[in-house]
C-alpha cells in the first residue's frame, strides 16, 4: 500500500533542505601561505531578506498542476529543525564515512533568513516541498553546494539507522540545471525495511546570497521531473 507522505515527514524535508542549502561540512582544511593574497575587489553588498519577505515570494508559488503552495508557519518549521536535530544525531551509517549527511545538515546558521511551503497530491501519492533560505555570505552556500556534489558522488549507496528505522539508500547526481549562479539536482531511492520504497528529486538553485531548494518525493518520481522543480527554484531566484 502506497502511503501519503505525513506532516512529520514534510517538516523533516523542509529542515534538510533548509540545511542542505545553509551549512558547511566542517571538513575543509586551510593552507598557510608565506605571503597575503592580493586584495580582491570589494564586493557589492548582499540583498537582505526578512523570513516574511521570503514567505511572501514562496507563497506566490505554484506547482505543475496549478495547485498554490501552503506557506509552513515559522513554528512549525522551527519544530521540525528541533525534531531533525534530534534524529540526525542519534543517526548511525554505514559505511561510517557517509555520516558526512548529518555532518553537513546538523544546523542552520543563526545569521539565516528562511521560509517554507509544501504541497501534496492525493492521486499520485507526492508531495513537493520548496525552502528558501538567504545568508548574508554567499560564499558559504556555494561552498556547501560543492560539498554536497562531493557526498553524492564519495556516498552513492549507504544504509542509516534512524528514528527506529532502517533505511538504504541510494543517491545520484542528475543532468538538470537552474537559471542561477550555480544548481545541483540529485535523485534519491530510500529503501525501508518495512519494504515500502520511496524516490525523491532534489534541485538546488543560489544566487548571490540567495538559495532555493525543491524536493518531490514519492513512489513513481523520476528525473521527468526535475522540469517542474526547476520552474519553482527559478521563480525564487528571480528575487535574488
Amino acid at each position: 500500500m502506497r502511503r501519503r507522505p505525513t506532516q512529520a515527514a514534510l517538516l523533516m524535508t523542509v529542515f534538510l533542505a533548509l540545511a542542505g542549502c545553509g551549512t558547511g561540512t566542517g571538513t575543509g582544511t586551510g593552507t598557510a601561505t608565506s605571503s597575503p593574497p592580493a586584495p580582491s575587489p570589494t564586493p557589492s553588498p548582499a540583498k537582505t531578506y526578512t523570513d516574511a519577505d521570503l514567505s511572501s515570494i514562496v507563497g506566490t508559488l505554484k506547482d505543475s498542476q496549478g495547485r498554490a503552495l501552503t506557506v509552513v508557519p515559522a513554528a512549525q518549521i522551527d519544530q521540525g529543525i528541533i525534531k531533525a536535530k534530534e534524529i540526525l544525531k542519534g543517526a548511525v551509517f554505514t559505511p561510517p564515512e557517509c555520516n558526512v549527511f548529518t555532518d553537513s545538515n546538523s544546523q542552520i546558521p543563526e545569521d539565516s533568513t528562511y521560509a517554507a511551503g509544501t504541497t501534496v497530491s492525493a492521486a499520485d501519492k507526492t508531495a513537493i516541498v520548496v525552502t528558501a533560505i538567504a545568508l548574508k555570505d554567499a560564499k558559504e552556500l556555494t561552498d556547501h553546494l560543492e560539498a554536497s556534489r562531493k557526498a553524492v558522488a564519495a556516498c552513492g549507496n549507504f544504509t542509516a539507522e534512524l528514528a527506529g528505522q532502517k533505511v538504504t539508500t541510494e543517491v545520484k547526481e542528475i543532468d538538470a540545471a537552474t537559471g542561477g549562479d550555480e544548481s545541483f539536482a540529485a535523485l534519491a531511492k530510500e529503501s525501508l525495511s518495512t519494504g515500502e520504497v520511496q524516490t525523491s528529486l532534489t534541485m538546488t538553485g543560489i544566487k548571490g546570497n540567495l538559495a532555493a531548494t525543491a524536493v518531490k518525493a514519492g513512489p513513481d518520481v523520476t528525473p521527468a521531473d526535475a522540469s517542474e522543480l526547476v520552474q519553482l527554484v527559478d521563480t525564487i531566484l528571480a528575487h535574488g
